[in-house]
Parts: structure tokens; sequence; C-alpha cells
């Protein structure tokens, strides 16, 4: 089992709002580059996604859940078959996304048990958690030509360091799609 996470990220590290749906200053930012940017399966995630368990925070799974679901495209139904387990202490009601369940307690012990492969997007709090316990074994990170200057970075300050390996690296449209892999200890 291997935790990926995967996120839009702008060159100086921040993560916040790169659909514009949060109404942050300067949201949006992944989406000004044309839909051809962010389309499909950029992470390359391919059977990970066919065979792991997505993990989400309340917030991403609320705003997938009003997209994912009514598109019609090949990685639309991958998104909707895939299992999804979400993080949450308020959301109850889970019948807006297909195969979604709210984990109920810790999702780092739900992380731990999992035999497969777990993917987050997006989901902030979760991936921080997941950092804090140095659980995270990938990032796939799609890096955008842009500098914000403010808002939520990847990986704060403070934390301890972290030793990975890029294992591949290449232009997707206007970004770059990088992959990080825990180095060897």
């Amino acid at each position: 089992m291997s935790v990926i996470v995967i996120e839009f990220i702008t060159l100086d590290g921040i993560v916040t709002d790169p659909d514009g749906s949060g109404g942050t200053p300067g949201g949006g930012w992944a989406f000004r580059h044309g839909p051809e940017a962010v389309a499909g399966d950029k992470f390359q995630l391919g059977s990970v996604l066919d065979q792991g368990v997505m993990l989400l925070g309340r917030k991403t799974w609320e705003l997938f859940s009003r997209i994912w679901p009514s598109r019609d495209t090949p990685f639309a139904a991958r998104m909707n078959a895939v299992p999804k387990l979400v993080a949450s202490r308020s959301l109850t009601d889970t019948a807006a996304f297909p195969h979604s369940k709210v984990i109920s307690g810790d999702p780092i012990a739900a992380v731990r048990a999992e035999p497969r492969d777990v993917i987050i997007t997006g989901s902030l709090s979760v991936v921080r958690a997941l950092q804090a316990q140095d659980l995270v074994d990938e990032y796939r990170l799609l890096t955008f030509p842009t500098i914000l200057g403010t808002g939520e970075h990847l990986f704060p300050a403070g934390r301890p360091p972290v030793y990975l390996e890029c294992v591949s690296a290449q232009q997707a449209g206007p970004a770059v799609l990088a992959r990080y892999q825990r180095a060897a200890r």
C-alpha cells in the first residue's frame, strides 16, 4: 500500500483554490490556463485509481460531488467508480457522490489499516495530518507557471526534512507533472 498525494501547485508552492471555487484572492489560477491543462487523468493515476481508494476531506468531497457525478467521460467514470473515504466530523449523507463513505474515527488509523493504495487530492488538512505522521509515500504535483505570493503552502515551514527522489517529470500543457517518491532510507 502506498499513500499518494496529488495536487495542483504554483511555482511558489501554493495549493489554495486552484479552481476558484473558494473565492480566494488569486483563486482559479490553474483553470486560467484552459481546460486542457486540468482535464482527464493529468496525474497519470491509471490502475492506481482503478484499484485504490481516494481519501478526501469534506470540502474537497463536497466540490467533487457537485462536479463528477454529472460528467460523462471515461475519466469521470473512473472518478465516480473509485471507492472514496471522507474525513469529516459533520458530513452524514454521501449519496451525492457514488461509492463514498465517511470515516468513523481517525483518518490516520483508516489509512494505516487500508490495504489498497490511498490517493489524496486537494484536502490540505488531511494531507498535513498524513505528513505529520510521515505517511506520504509519493507526491504527484502538477506545477503551474504562476506565482501567487499568498495562500496555503503544501509544505509549511517548521516541519522536519523529508527526502524524496524525482522519478519522473514531463510537460503537461502549460504545467509540469513531477512525481516524487520517498527516498530510500
